[in-house]
């Protein structure tokens, strides 16, 4: 069989958004991914107030940990867990975190 170096190649130009989703998809990189999308985008969804106030932020076994500098910010945040939650899945989509711990 002749080699062909464009054999598995798409022939039409794609979008970079679409090319980049089909390389996450093809890598397995989608939820890790969406993880570091959450953690980078942290200030937009709780305000600049709050994150300035917030140490540590990391995700394990799909629960967002956040380690919080300040007592009333913190029970503040537990008292609005499920308006943060829902931020969260609006913002960068569901099944990425499914709890809230505040340290």
């Amino acid at each position: 069989m002749k080699y062909d170096p464009y054999h598995g190649r798409k022939k039409e130009a794609a979008p970079l958004e679409s090319a980049f989703q089909e390389l996450l998809k093809a890598y397995r990189l989608e939820d890790k991914f969406r993880e570091n999308l959450l953690i980078n985008s942290w200030t937009d969804l709780v305000g600049k107030t709050i994150a300035d106030r917030t140490g540590t932020i990391f995700i394990k076994e799909k629960k967002l940990v956040v380690k919080i500098t300040s007592g009333p910010v913190k029970k503040e945040l537990q008292l609005n867990r499920s308006k943060v939650l829902s931020l969260i899945e609006e913002k960068i989509g569901k099944g990425i975190v499914e709890d809230l711990v505040f340290l």
